[in-house]
């Protein structure tokens, strides 16, 4: 029967967010337990956007203020853990969590009532907010303009930001691509007329660039938080500690200026509050 009714949450999660998700596990609280007793935690993180989580090709490390969480995090549940990081996207985050690849997401994953039928979060850990950007010459200024049959809008696959946008602009078509990399390149290419995704990860595309604006502000409310497979309160009630902590001690203010502090438009202090 458990077998059952966790194939009938992973179908409907599937069918609301495009993800294709194979099953999951419902020991109560082992993946806890493995961290603690093999002292390792493997996370989870996206290597395709700049600020978040980013492969750098020299060092072969991913690198970001997601990244820097996840050690952060690890470090307060068990000191003696390795960190482990596994690259995902936002189509393959959640069926590599629930089928036991990895042990959690923390890969600028929204946090919304569908994924949460199928997945723990720990509160939110970034304040996102869904926003647009474009070339600078674009006669696009904000998500209303993009509300005609000619506009045509980038959005990734398995994030939320396709329901967000086509609520928004119901009129404009929209293209879902494999990810932000491949995005990225076809608005560069004029394959269309804007990008959407969340704000800080806009950001990061933006950061040195002279032909590419964030516009608009934000026209939604995106909580990032720490995604987990059901049936571990133990492991949801450290990682809901550890950001606690990491918070109040002042860590949390200094990985946010690290990361975010030079990028234009960005109120990196109003952040880290």
């Amino acid at each position: 029967m458990k077998t059952v009714l966790a194939a009938a949450a992973v179908a409907l999660f599937a069918g609301a967010t495009g993800e294709t998700v194979i099953h999951a596990d419902n020991v109560k609280n082992e993946t806890y337990d493995r961290v603690m007793k093999t002292d390792r935690m493997n996370w989870g993180v996206k290597g395709d956007t700049k600020l978040m989580g980013l492969m750098n090709i020299k060092s072969g490390k991913l690198e970001g203020f997601d990244v820097d969480m996840a050690k952060e995090v690890t470090k307060r549940i068990n000191p003696d853990a390795k960190v482990e990081y596994t690259q995902i996207t936002s189509g393959t985050r959640v069926p590599m969590l629930l089928n036991g690849n990895i042990d959690a997401i923390i890969a600028t994953m929204s946090v919304t009532p569908d994924r949460q039928k199928v997945v723990d979060f720990s509160d939110p850990y970034f304040d996102a907010g869904q926003s647009i950007m474009v070339k600078s010459s674009s006669k696009y200024h904000n998500v209303k303009e993009l509300n005609t049959p000619k506009a045509r809008v980038l959005a990734v696959q398995g994030s939320t930001s396709i329901d967000e946008i086509k609520d928004f602009a119901p009129k404009a078509k929209v293209v879902g691509l494999q990810d932000y990399a491949t995005a990225l390149t076809a608005l560069k290419a004029g394959q269309g007329d804007a990008l959407t995704t969340d704000n800080g990860i806009l950001y990061g595309m933006v950061a040195g660039s002279k032909n590419l604006e964030v516009r608009g502000g934000t026209f939604t409310n995106e909580p990032y938080g720490v995604a987990m497979q059901k049936k571990n309160p133990k492991l949801v009630k450290a990682v809901n500690k550890a950001i606690k902590d990491i918070k109040s001690d002042g860590t949390y203010a200094k990985m946010v200026q690290k990361w975010f502090g030079n990028i234009k438009g960005m109120d990196w202090k109003e952040l880290a509050k």
